[in-house]
């Protein structure tokens, strides 16, 4: 196992992320198969991999209940367990909900503290309220650091550059870690680069979730595959990705969600190794990730041209961005945003907003509902006629396709 060094810790670079445990035949899923994460985490601490990281709502509430119960079964001081406040969910953001919350968490995972605490999902939406003094999290979070029920305190973006830089203005003395959405898809495609050099910029060591990308980085086209195996020929296609994140500076925790026995194995023969890539594999995988989003997006350079002359007031390169996720992945993060989108009316700067724009945001929510009844084939919205452009009005001539979509 690779070791980093965090502080007087010893940590494994590769943490077992508890979102997508293995589930009952049939089940939904809130039916975790204990016995099948009890084999995982056996095999798990066996091989030095002792960082197990799981939150509020995971399987519906049930991933900290089962983690927990596994864990008892080893020493405490064995294993390090993280989790963290479920302020994704705005109305959990006040005095009285955090600290229900947080004896409900120590309650369900039978633990006296938590060695590692999260701010969850910081983004456009919850970040005034987490920083709303009058909600006190961050002060009831502290307290509870210097009563020794949590021993480090951190916090999980999904927001843009600029929510992060905003919550660490404010907080940024006080976080000791910073778990950002990083992968080589993202690494310019969703602005991962200048997140993690923000973090570096202020000595915050990264933590990385969604290295695969949901499972997206585990399975690539033959064509992409076989370029990649001519460098690398021994390398997996997850290899690959997990290799990138080791050659990324500040980076310390590598989380992956792992489903089976068979994955976990993967991922520790994996990190038994610190294998970063060279320059010339990394300039290869980005090349494959940009063809990736080139198959896969509208193209926009955000140039905002087509926002001051529409005349529905939508912020057209936003709803593009938020668009284009959904091409990936149909993750509840999408919606979250789209959701902060709809509800702080932020369709034109300028214009204040406009019905047009909740309009927008609530038709991009139904993107992913219409893109999984699309054949994998098929899925392109523009190619399959569910996206309907309708001319606009570029300012320096002729005719442009802003986001006026029709969906059907």
């Amino acid at each position: 196992m690779i070791y980093k060094d965090f502080q007087n810790l010893r940590l494994p670079m590769l943490g077992f992320g508890s979102m997508r445990l293995p589930l009952l035949p049939g089940g939904g899923d809130g039916d975790v198969d204990e016995a099948a994460v009890a084999e995982m985490v056996a095999l798990a601490m066996e091989r030095g991999a002792n960082y197990f990281d799981t939150a509020y709502g995971y399987h519906n509430g049930n991933s900290e209940r089962v983690m927990g119960r596994v864990l008892s079964r080893y020493p405490r001081e064995s294993w390090l367990l993280a989790s963290k406040f479920p302020g994704y969910d705005v109305s959990n953001i006040r005095p009285d909900r955090v600290e229900a919350i947080f004896e409900e968490q120590l309650e369900k995972c039978g633990v006296d503290y938590f060695d590692f605490y999260l701010f969850h999902n910081v983004y456009e939406r919850n970040v005034g309220p987490y920083l709303d003094p009058d909600n006190r999290v961050l002060e009831y979070l502290l307290r509870q650091k210097e009563a020794g029920r949590i021993r480090h305190l951190g916090f999980s973006a999904h927001g843009s550059l600029a929510v992060i830089q905003r919550f660490l203005d404010a907080y940024g003395e006080y976080m000791e870690f910073g778990q950002l959405q990083l992968n080589y898809l993202d690494w310019d495609f969703q602005g991962a680069r200048a997140k993690a050099e923000e973090l570096n910029r202020r000595h915050i060591p990264i933590w990385v979730m969604e290295p695969l990308r949901g499972g997206r980085l585990a399975r690539l086209s033959d064509g992409d595959a076989a370029r990649l195996a001519v460098l690398r020929p021994e390398e997996s296609m997850p290899g690959w990705a997990f290799r990138f994140l080791q050659g990324v500076p500040g980076v310390t925790m590598v989380l992956s969600g792992m489903s089976s026995l068979e994955q976990l194995r993967a991922n520790l023969d994996t990190f038994e190794t610190d294998r970063p890539l060279s320059e010339a594999e990394k300039a290869a995988l980005l090349d494959v990730a940009a063809g990736m989003v080139r198959e896969q997006v509208l193209p926009c350079t955000a140039c905002r041209y087509c926002v001051s002359h529409c005349p529905k007031g939508l912020d057209i390169p936003t709803l593009l961005s938020l668009y284009n996720e959904t091409r990936f992945v149909n993750g509840l993060i999408t919606h979250m945003a789209v959701d902060a989108l709809h509800r702080r009316r932020l369709y034109r700067p300028h214009g204040g907003g406009s019905p047009a724009g909740g309009e927008a945001a609530r038709r991009l929510h139904r993107l992913p509902e219409l893109r999984g009844s699309v054949p994998p084939a098929a899925q392109n919205l523009r190619s399959s006629g569910r996206l309907r452009p309708q001319a606009g009005v570029n300012p320096r001539g002729g005719r442009c396709n802003p986001l006026r979509f029709g969906v059907s």
